[in-house]
């Protein structure tokens, strides 16, 4: 294993990714799209979307709702703040009024509660695709396509995670070839959807390994929950 910057990352995303693909294995239609509760998000026929902003370029759709900044993201914007983004630009990263932008800004004490919804594991998978399509198309590609048209999103499991594990693979290979000069490069990746033409790519990278990680460790915990209830309801 490497000790340098790019070498840790890459480690670290190698081991994540080797543990997703085991934990995927095995995924049928109906765990893929189940809502384990009211008012999930999933991948929805177009014309059938229970939120405003469902996106997608074929017949499904990925939902997404009216945009806002979730409690668990108030530091991340505390910080944009503190490293002398403007209110303006922080209320533009993140689709949001000013008005929103400093309300969250003046807001002391205890995180007000998460109310975001939970969301199927077709939508978590869906939402991994189309980031690190677009993470590489607005680092290595042609920076110009949009991120939210690239993913042909599928209601079947097998195709999906065989159009996925590809373009994972791709982002992980570009990134491979990175410079440390380019690792310090701010503006590096040009991806339209967040801070990226803002930080130096070495963030971008240890970014995407999180969103990686986390959303993967949620697929594995609705894996589990889906096994129990086959299992309590046989």
């Amino acid at each position: 294993m490497g000790t340098d910057r790019l070498g840790l990352l890459l480690e670290q995303f190698d081991k994540a990714r080797e543990m997703a693909e085991v934990r995927l294995t095995g995924l049928g239609d109906e765990e893929y799209l189940w809502e384990p509760a009211p008012d999930c998000w999933s991948l929805r026929r177009r014309g059938e979307a229970v939120t405003p902003r469902a996106f997608g370029p074929g017949e499904w759709v990925l939902d997404l709702g009216v945009a806002d900044i979730p409690a668990s993201e108030y530091a991340e914007v505390a910080r944009q703040a503190a490293d002398g983004m403007t209110v303006a630009k922080i209320a533009d990263d993140w689709s949001v009024s000013v008005e929103r932008v400093e309300q969250i800004l003046a807001h002391t004490g205890e995180p007000e509660p998460d109310t975001t919804p939970i969301t199927t594991i077709a939508w978590r998978l869906g939402h991994l695709h189309f980031q690190f399509a677009g993470g590489w198309e607005w680092a290595f590609g042609e920076r110009r396509q949009d991120p939210k048209r690239m993913v042909d999103f599928s209601p079947s499991a097998a195709l999906t995670l065989e159009r996925f594990w590809p373009v994972i693979d791709r982002w992980r290979a570009a990134v491979a070839t990175v410079t440390e000069d380019q690792l310090d490069a701010i503006g590096f990746s040009q991806y339209p959807y967040g801070s990226d033409p803002d930080d130096p790519y070495a963030a971008v990278v240890a970014g995407a390994n999180l969103e990686f990680i986390h959303h993967m460790a949620e697929i594995a915990l609705l894996r589990d929950l889906w096994r129990a209830r086959v299992v309590s309801e046989g």
